[in-house]
C-alpha cells in the first residue's frame, strides 16, 4: 500500500472510529487496515490513534494530522477534478451547511432549484445550529449570518440581517408597547440559549441599553420561541428571518424598532478562492442572487406601535 493510501486508511479509521468499520468502507481487510495504521505511525515515528478492545480514538498528534490529511486528499481531488474537466462544468457532490431554520427556509429551497438545473450535480446539506468547520468537517461552503472573524475563507456577501424583539398583539394590549429598553424590566420573554441553561443577554444599539426581561421560557430551538410569542407568553429577541411569516400576518408586531443593534452580516463563505470548480462558483451565483433578492434579507426598521 503506498503513502497516499495509507493516509486514506487512517481518515477513514478516525472517520469510523474503528479499523473494521473502515475496513468494511475501504473494502479491505481489517488486517490490511492494521498494517497501513501501522506502517504510517512507523513512517511518521509518532502515534496517531489510541486502540482499545472496543474503539479507537486520535491522539493529539494524530488529531492534528487528521485536518492535514483531509486537506491534503481535498486539494489531490481538487486537482484531479480540474484535470478532468470539472473546472469546466458543475458536476460532483456539493456539501453546504447553514443554521437549522435558515436553512430549512431559505437554503434548501435554493438547493432544490440548483439541482433541477444541473443534473450532474449532487447535494448534501447540514442545517445546524452550531458553528460548522468547513476544512476539517468536509463542506464546500456555508451560510453565515454573524460578523466574521479574520481567516483564510472566502466570503461572498448577500445581505444584512435584523434582530428584533417581538411579541403578540394580544400581550401588548394587555402589557402595553416598551417604549426604551428600560421598560423590558417589567415585561415576561422568551429566551434563547443554544448551550446552556442560561439565555443569551438582548443587546441593543446602545451598550447601556443592554438589558432583558423575566425570562419565562428558554429554549434552543428558534420555532420553539417564536410559538411561544404568538401565544402571548411574553417578548422573544430574534434574527428577522425568524419572525417572518408571523410578521407578515399580524401574529406578532415588531417593537423598540429605534433601538435594534447594527444587523448582521449574511456572507456565503467557502474554502477554495478563485480555484473553486464549477459546481462550487455556479451555486454561489445562483445562491447569491436568490439571497440578495430576499426582503428579509434587506428589510428597514420601521417605527414600532406607540
Amino acid at each position: 500500500m503506498d503513502h497516499l493510501d495509507s493516509l486514506k486508511v487512517f481518515v477513514a479509521v478516525a472517520e469510523a472510529q474503528g479499523l473494521a468499520p473502515a475496513a468494511r468502507r475501504l473494502k479491505l481487510s481489517a488486517p490490511a487496515v492494521t498494517r497501513a495504521i501501522a506502517a504510517l505511525e512507523h513512517r511518521l515515528g509518532a502515534q496517531l490513534l489510541q486502540r482499545s478492545t472496543r474503539s479507537v480514538r486520535l491522539t493529539d498528534i494524530g488529531a492534528r494530522f487528521l485536518g492535514d490529511c483531509k486537506r491534503i486528499l481535498a486539494e489531490l481531488a481538487e486537482a484531479e477534478a480540474s484535470a478532468g474537466g470539472a473546472h469546466t462544468a458543475p458536476q460532483g457532490q456539493l456539501s453546504i451547511t447553514a443554521s437549522a431554520m435558515f436553512g430549512r427556509l431559505h437554503v434548501a429551497p435554493i438547493a432544490l432549484d440548483f439541482l433541477a438545473a444541473h443534473p450532474q450535480v449532487t447535494i448534501r446539506g447540514v442545517f445546524v445550529d452550531r458553528i460548522v468547520h468547513l476544512m476539517d468537517e468536509g463542506f464546500d461552503l456555508a451560510v453565515r449570518i454573524a460578523h466574521l472573524p479574520d481567516s483564510g475563507l472566502t466570503a461572498v456577501r448577500v445581505g444584512s440581517m435584523r434582530r428584533v424583539v417581538v411579541a403578540s398583539p394580544a400581550y401588548l394590549a394587555a402589557r402595553g408597547v416598551p417604549q426604551s429598553p428600560a421598560d423590558l424590566v417589567h415585561h415576561d420573554a422568551i429566551g434563547f440559549s443554544q448551550a446552556s441553561d442560561t439565555a443569551a443577554p438582548w443587546s441593543f444599539k446602545d451598550a447601556r441599553d443592554a438589558t432583558r426581561p423575566r425570562i419565562r421560557l428558554t429554549t434552543n430551538a428558534g420555532e420553539v420561541a417564536i410559538d411561544a410569542a404568538v401565544r402571548g407568553h411574553g417578548l422573544a429577541s430574534a434574527l428577522r428571518y425568524q419572525t417572518d411569516a408571523e410578521v407578515r400576518t399580524g401574529r406578532l408586531v415588531i417593537v423598540l424598532t429605534e433601538f435594534e443593534p447594527e444587523p448582521l452580516p449574511v456572507h456565503l463563505v467557502h474554502v477554495a478562492g478563485r480555484m473553486a470548480p464549477a459546481k462550487l462558483r455556479a451555486f454561489i451565483d445562483f445562491a447569491a442572487e436568490r439571497l440578495r433578492a430576499e426582503p428579509v434579507l434587506s428589510l428597514r426598521p420601521r417605527p414600532g406601535p406607540r
